[in-house]
């Protein structure tokens, strides 16, 4: 029964409100969805109103007060990945959720990185810089990275997830590095044509916060 415990527990327990089990599962699963895409917008919000991305990405919705394109952009995204990854494998939903720790890592071993970087000029002015801005970043990165590439190099084995693989090339590591690459790609693209956000002309040190109000 593991594929599907409640459906088989519903019957016994709940007796003619089963139904119930059923509805109180598609809730959460919809309430899932709608938690999981407050993060991407909001990131997609951010990054337009600084110009990472183009400008269509800042713009909030008037009657909702949430952003609207890019949370469409966000449902597309998901929907298209899905549906492509799912004529690869039966299994692409296992493998993607494997592949999400490979991602984490790189994104938040770069990122620990960069404040090791940023605050480099601080670092050692006292003891609490020195330890939340420099040792701490830089370990954690550093491990996260090791991460990152023993994790890399280990899913190239389609043995590494659910089996699937492509070119005899494990799915896992197909869809991390692929993610990664296109993530990559339209950030050279933005920057080719948007430079002033990676010249650090939009986003600085002093730079007030994003006000939806305005």
């Amino acid at each position: 029964t593991q594929d599907n415990v409640f459906a088989v527990l519903a019957g016994p327990v709940l007796g003619p409100f089963a139904l119930l089990m059923s509805l109180a599962v598609l809730s959460s699963s919809a309430a899932s969805l709608q938690s999981t895409f407050v993060g991407p917008a909001r990131t997609l919000l951010a990054m337009g109103h600084y110009k990472a991305l183009p400008a269509r990405y800042a713009s909030v919705s008037p009657r909702f007060r949430s952003p609207g394109s890019a949370t469409v952009a966000a449902g597309a995204a998901a929907w298209v990945f899905f549906a492509v990854m799912r004529f690869v494998s039966d299994s692409v939903l296992s493998d993607t959720i494997t592949a999400l720790g490979m991602m984490v890592c790189f994104y938040y071993g770069i990122t620990a990185l960069a404040c090791v970087w940023y605050f480099r000029r601080e670092a050692f002015s006292d003891a609490r810089s020195f330890l939340l801005r420099f040792l701490a970043p830089l370990l954690g990165g550093i491990m996260l990275v090791v991460t990152f590439i023993t994790t890399a190099v280990d899913s190239i084995d389609p043995a590494f997830g659910s089996g699937s693989e492509i070119g005899g090339i494990g799915l896992v590591f197909l869809i991390g590095a692929g993610v990664i690459g296109l993530g990559a790609a339209l950030m050279l693209i933005q920057r080719a044509r948007q430079p002033e956000f990676f010249r650090g002309q939009t986003l600085r040190r002093h730079t007030p916060a994003l006000n939806l109000d305005e």
